[in-house]
């Protein structure tokens, strides 16, 4: 079991985070489908991230990181590298606080992405091979132009507010209506700190892991409120960095990271979380591109919700490990919709 001294935050911090987050996203459903159950053959519930003002739910990462800069940073902006989730977060946070944002992408990023991008008023930055190259640019830029960095993953606040999606699960789980003051005490960081004190309907969470903030965060917050449920990661087995760090017990950069999950696509693991996913997550899975399009179809065909890759690696690897998930009780997270049209025609002509 995870120790809280493995963790880069507190449950304070996810607390912090809630009074950004609660103040500005509505909560997100949490819902089962019978034919999902049916063909998993389990208990399955789903977070529908997708269901987010920017489709994915990075929107609470951004909105804990820029609620909580001093003034001096919000006067002067704000830059981040990303493939798009994390960016657009950015851009709708700062749009509603009033923040200066600019986004770096890699050349060729997907363009629907992009074009949202810009719709926020962002200053949009093309440059790069990958992510890995991007977030070089940003520093750059961010030194140059003053501006205060906000990486995907190896900051604090980003983390917390990744956490407050595992918080509303369970307490989306544990009150009986989406409107019960339980959940409205935890949306308002008001929640005391300390086990739940109720049985939840779970037995783990099954979560996508590119940087690891939502990982992480659901980390924190288990170890906080029920510390008797698993975590499992999922990464594309085309851009395995995570897992073969995770596996190793330190970091391990890979040559390339090419797979249609782009939130997932990165060549290196992460300061600020590669511990505590080596600690906390009781499975680490690899899923083939095939079985990526093959989540994106079953989630529309069960759920009728679309999903982008990387939202529905949660999915492949429950779909991978169905045998031994059978009787179980389980909860992924939807966790993006930002798909473009020729990575959907592509999963849905198979």
């Amino acid at each position: 079991m995870i120790q809280k001294t493995d963790l880069p935050i507190t449950y304070d911090d996810v607390r912090a985070a809630w009074k950004h987050v609660g103040a500005h996203l509505e909560p997100t459903p949490l819902r089962r489908y019978p034919l999902l159950d049916e063909l998993v053959g389990a208990t399955v519930f789903v977070k529908h991230e997708n269901l987010q003002p920017t489709h994915a739910f990075k929107a609470r990462n951004a909105f804990s990181a820029l609620g909580q800069l001093g003034p001096e940073a919000r006067r002067r902006g704000v830059i981040a590298a990303t493939r798009g989730n994390h960016g657009l977060g950015l851009c709708y946070a700062g749009q509603t606080l009033g923040i200066g944002v600019t986004i770096c992408v890699p050349v060729g990023n997907n363009p629907e992405k992009n074009a949202a991008i810009r719709s926020f008023g962002a200053t949009l930055v093309e440059e790069g091979q990958d992510y890995d190259e991007t977030l070089e640019i940003a520093k750059q830029l961010a030194a140059r132009d003053g501006l205060h960095t906000v990486h995907s993953t190896n900051d604090r606040t980003v983390i917390a507010g990744a956490a407050t999606l595992t918080d509303e699960i369970l307490a989306q789980l544990s009150c009986p209506g989406s409107d019960d003051e339980e959940i409205r005490k935890v949306r308002s960081g008001l929640a005391a700190p300390g086990p739940i004190g109720v049985s939840l309907p779970l037995d783990l969470l099954v979560i996508a892991v590119g940087g690891g903030s939502q990982a992480v965060g659901a980390l924190t917050v288990l170890a906080e409120r029920a510390p008797g449920l698993e975590v499992w990661g999922v990464q594309a087995a085309n851009a395995p960095a995570q897992q073969k760090s995770w596996l190793a017990g330190e970091n391990v950069t890979t040559e390339s990271a090419d797979t249609i999950a782009d939130g997932l696509a990165t060549r290196t693991s992460y300061e600020m979380t590669r511990s505590a996913l080596r600690a906390g997550l009781e499975r680490f899975l690899l899923v083939s591109e095939d079985e990526l399009r093959n989540a994106i179809r079953v989630f529309l065909d069960t759920t009728r919700s679309l999903s982008e890759p990387a939202g529905a690696a949660g999915l492949a690897g429950v779909l991978q490990c169905r045998k031994e998930l059978r009787g179980r009780r389980v909860a992924v997270i939807l966790s993006g919709a930002n798909i473009d049209r020729a990575t959907l025609a592509s999963a849905l002509a198979e």
